[in-house]
């Protein structure tokens, strides 16, 4: 035998599911969806079941609930994958209770295989199958009987060229999962976790033989459309940075939409890079980022902007409003609060594939700590790397702003050591001079390049942020104190 099998794959119509599965279910492979109550096990079975279910590869489900079957189909129903006229022609349904009752898994085994040569499905699910193991009795007979039912089960799917999928309320790889799991091809573990007032539902591909699947828990999310899948993925590595591709080390550069702030930034913003503009409450920071979409738009290029504060005073500002109307500027937002990164990576991404957008504004850092479900705040610094890196990928130029308090002594620029992970920070601030609390603006980082340290003074007018040419001169310690003064 010189010649390697090849191991067919199914698209799941899993949005994301495919992603993990290193590109689909394998063909003819014996499967266990396993995790705790509501955390998704019959939805997902149902999902793809309707995606890969057709007249010439039917579908065959066993119930094995306590409850009627009509009862969970009512329920399933209501999920927009749900085809009703694929039931009694693509699928079947077939209730396992009354032969369960006795424990006799011979008995069962054949009501199975009867009902299998009667339908020759390409597609077997066995929901719940925990009742099945439960019936199984006590003792070093009652598992050897399931044990063996297993592997039978197994063994004449796969003669019959069956996709199989054993569904249970399995939270952990236990005891009386172990034969299961011993002979399973693939094994999906759901769960869900509280925290606070967060619930996070995730999965993990604990097992996929023959294929290179992705380790980890990854979220998911459950719609009327069914389950959504945000794999945790990082960009590749670019392209620029293999052997044999040039660095480009003279990016070009793009208008802030402020032009005095483009001279601090010695001729614009890098195109690709990631400005940080931190800064206190009513400092300036999303009209200057609304500035930067503006300049975008008169340059021909698209935007997209992620907000994350609910009823905000945005939805009254005009400019941003005429270009969100005028299909320029597209807006992300979620109305989740337990939002996770891997949603909000997902809506980004995609949002700029579909429009084409150069420019993208996060407004801002400090709403999004407040909507995160609490693992990712924890996680908070790692979580916006991965938002920062995966943008980068896309070569937009990307503007986040964050607020932070101004003490007038520190020059503290964001938490949790974010402004480590951007390209450029502009500093916005509040100091004391004449007698008047005076807004200045600063940059003080731009990776790759030369720019201005100078402080300049600025004013919000009705054309926007507005800043001056002259410097500010102090005489000792930045803190806002009355020796600031104007120079040349």
């Amino acid at each position: 035998m010189t010649d390697k099998v090849s191991l067919g794959l199914l698209e799941t119509g899993v949005p994301g599911l495919d992603t993990l599965l290193g590109g689909g279910l394998g063909e003819y492979s014996f499967n266990l969806i396993a995790g705790p109550p509501g955390s998704g096990k019959t939805t997902l079975a149902h999902q793809v079941m309707f995606t890969l279910a057709t007249a010439e590869r039917p579908a065959l489900f066993f119930t094995v609930l306590g409850e009627p079957p009509l009862k969970m189909l009512r329920y399933q129903q209501q999920y927009s994958f749900f085809d009703l006229d694929k039931v009694g022609s693509a699928v079947r349904y077939v209730n396992l209770a009354d032969d369960l009752r006795n424990g006799d898994f011979s008995a069962v085994l054949e009501r199975i295989m009867r009902e299998v040569e009667d339908f020759s499905p390409g597609l077997v699910f066995v929901d719940s199958f925990r009742s099945v193991a439960q019936t199984a009795r006590s003792g070093l007979e009652g598992v050897a009987d399931l044990q063996h039912f297993i592997q039978e089960l197994g063994t004449r799917m796969t003669s019959w060229q069956a996709t199989t999928f054993l569904i249970g309320e399995y939270a952990h790889v236990d005891v009386e999962a172990n034969p299961i799991m011993t002979v399973a091809d693939g094994v999906l573990s759901l769960s869900q976790s509280q925290q606070d007032n967060s619930i996070v539902r995730k999965i993990r591909v604990v097992k996929m033989r023959g294929q290179a699947h992705m380790t980890g828990m990854h979220t998911f999310r459950m719609a009327n459309d069914g389950l959504r899948i945000f794999p945790r993925l990082l960009p590749p590595l670019a392209a620029d940075r293999l052997p044999g591709h040039p660095v480009d080390t003279e990016p070009r550069r793009i208008s802030s939409g402020v032009p005095t702030l483009d001279v601090l930034l010695n001729g614009g913003i890098p195109q690709g890079h990631s400005i940080l503009v931190a800064g206190p409450s009513g400092a300036g920071k999303t009209i200057l980022a609304t500035q930067f979409l503006a300049e975008g738009v008169r340059q021909g290029e698209k935007g997209v902007a992620a907000y994350f504060e609910k009823g905000t005073a945005r939805l009254r500002n005009a400019a941003l409003a005429s270009m969100v109307q005028a299909g320029d500027v597209a807006i992300v937002e979620s109305r989740e609060l337990d939002l996770t990164v891997d949603e909000l990576l997902h809506d980004l991404i995609e949002t700029i594939a579909a429009t084409g957008a150069k420019r993208v504004v996060l407004d801002s850092l400090s709403e999004v700590l407040l909507y995160l479900a609490p693992e990712f705040r924890r996680e908070f610094r790692l979580s916006v790397f991965r938002v920062l890196s995966a943008l980068a990928k896309l070569d937009v130029t990307v503007l986040v702003t964050l607020g932070i308090e101004d003490s007038f002594v520190e020059l503290k620029f964001s938490e949790a050591e974010i402004s480590f992970l951007t390209d450029g920070i502009i500093a916005m601030r509040y100091v004391e001079m004449e007698g008047e609390l005076t807004k200045v603006i600063s940059v003080v980082k731009l990776r790759g390049s030369g720019h201005s340290t100078a402080l300049r003074t600025f004013r919000i007018t009705d054309d926007g942020i507005e800043v001056d040419d002259t410097q500010v001169r102090f005489d000792g310690m930045l803190s806002g104190h009355p020796s600031a003064r104007r120079g040349g």
